[in-house]
Order: C-alpha cells, then sequence, then structure tokens
C-alpha cells in the first residue's frame, strides 16, 4: 500500500509511516512522550495516566501479555518477522531431573541474558499456532488480514492534542482491524464493553480519519485462548463508533484542561453515594 491509493473513491493514508518494532532515536523519544498514546488512561484516571507517562511508575509486563505479543507478530506479521524476534527454546536442561530448569532459577536467568531475542518457550508456541491456524482458518478473518499492513503507527493531533495510535492491522478495503484473544467468544461482546474496545477503536478510527482525511470501517478478529481455538469476526458500526467517539472527545478536552493546568485528578475527588441493594 502506498500513500495516496484510492479504492473507489477512498483516499487512503499510509499507515506504515512508521513501525514501532524500529528503535526510536533518543533525540525522539521525548517528543513521542508528549503524544497521547492511549485514550482509556486519561479517561478513566487522568492522575494514573499522567504517573505512568512522566515514568513515575511502569507496569511490570506478564508473561501472558508477552505471549500475547508474539502471538500478534506471528499471525500478523508472518513467521520471517517472528523468526527474526523471537528463539523457540525452553532453555537449559537441569541434569538431575531431566527438565528445563525453571524461568526463575539462576540458570534460566544466565541463559536467558545471553539471548539476543525475547525467548518463546516449546509449549508457549504450540499455544500459538493453534491461534494463529484458527485465524488463518476462518473464512472472514483470513480475507481481512490478506492484504494490509502491521502494526502501522499515525500520529496527528486531535482537539489540540497530539494523539499516536498502533494498529494491529490496517486494510485498504477493510480498514482498521483489531486482533483480540478471549476465553470465549460467546461472552466476547461482553469483553469488547468491559475492556473498552469501543472506545479504543473509536479513537483508532477518529486518529486516521484526521490523518486521512476520510473514515474507515473498523472490525475485530477474535480467537479463542483455550480448545475449540475457535475464531470470530466482529464489524463495528458507525452508530456505536460515533457515541464512543463522543466521549473520547470529552476526555481529550479533559486531557487539554489537566496539561494546561497542571492539576491531575483521579476521578474520587467528590463525594459519592450508595443508594441501591
Amino acid at each position: 500500500m502506498r500513500y495516496g491509493e484510492t479504492h473507489g473513491d477512498r483516499k487512503l493514508i499510509r499507515c506504515a509511516a512508521d513501525y514501532t518494532r524500529r528503535p526510536v532515536p533518543l533525540r525522539l523519544r521525548s517528543r513521542i512522550r508528549r503524544h497521547l498514546l492511549l485514550h482509556g488512561r486519561p479517561r478513566q484516571t487522568p492522575a494514573l495516566y499522567r504517573r505512568k507517562t512522566a515514568g513515575e511508575f511502569a507496569e511490570p509486563e506478564s508473561q501472558a501479555f508477552a505471549v500475547g505479543r508474539a502471538a500478534h507478530c506471528l499471525i500478523l506479521e508472518g513467521g520471517r518477522e517472528f523468526d527474526r524476534r523471537y528463539i523457540v527454546a525452553d532453555g537449559p536442561v537441569n541434569p538431575k531431573t531431566g527438565e528445563p530448569f525453571g524461568r526463575q532459577s539462576r540458570a534460566y536467568c544466565d541463559w536467558a541474558a545471553k539471548q539476543q531475542r525475547e525467548i518463546v518457550s516449546g509449549r508457549e508456541y504450540e499455544f500459538i499456532r493453534k491461534l494463529e491456524a484458527a485465524v488463518r482458518l476462518h473464512p472472514l478473518a483470513g480475507e481481512l488480514l490478506t492484504d494490509g499492513v502491521a502494526e502501522g503507527v499515525v500520529r496527528t493531533e486531535c482537539r489540540a492534542v497530539p494523539c499516536q495510535i498502533r494498529m494491529d492491522w490496517f486494510s485498504p478495503r477493510h480498514g482498521i482491524v483489531d486482533l483480540k484473544t478471549c476465553d470465549s467468544l460467546g461472552r466476547f461482546e461482553f469483553d469488547v464493553r468491559r475492556y473498552g474496545y469501543l472506545f479504543q477503536l473509536a479513537f483508532y478510527r477518529a486518529v486516521v480519519r484526521k490523518a486521512a482525511g476520510d473514515s474507515v470501517p473498523v472490525h475485530i478478529v477474535a480467537v479463542e485462548k483455550n480448545e475449540p481455538f475457535a475464531a470470530g469476526v466482529w464489524k463495528l458500526t458507525d452508530d456505536v463508533l460515533d457515541r464512543a467517539e463522543t466521549i473520547n472527545a470529552a476526555a481529550l478536552n479533559r486531557f487539554r484542561l489537566c496539561r494546561e493546568s497542571g492539576v491531575w485528578p483521579t476521578g474520587y475527588e467528590d463525594l459519592r453515594f450508595i443508594d441501591e441493594l
């Protein structure tokens, strides 16, 4: 995909302008930090967002999240990129048990420190391959992910706030495609609301529209993390995205006011009442 390509009358944005997997030059890192990277934090707790972006604390990455990143890489970017970034290995073997040392052991940590790529265990790789197969075998998911750009970054300004998004996938034909894992497809629509996916993707759509001058479709591909590893596809309607975008716009305005005033509330400063059983 190239900047300025069209599909019908729709002008497409070049979403592959930047890739977060590329090292960011030191001189640019402070500038990027000034971009609003995720709308969810300031929408809920501006104080927490400010502390996190100021580097006052960092949330540790769980192993499950690390495996999820590896799955995104294999599914969206392919085996060649996966092999460039990851090594599939269980680490050194304990001669007394014949089994690999645990990940918290000194032997494993010493071995891991010498690796040039991120480590995925054999069992984790088998799990990731099942996710990949489920997505690729789904007729709609496979079509959505056939032609496009993975991990595309777009930076622009919305409501006088510098914003940045990193899309899982951008398709010239199908627009924004987000890949999610879930425990059950039957409960996924509940997860969409529980985890704020509607607000996330409404934010993505708004940033793409501001940068490209056109609104694009939004889809979610969801795949179960357990048997039978089923996959499903959802299209978010313009109506629900418009409503979420209205709430996001109010959050952006509050964020701008917080930045200008230097006051970052938790959202719980006022007295609250419990009046229902």
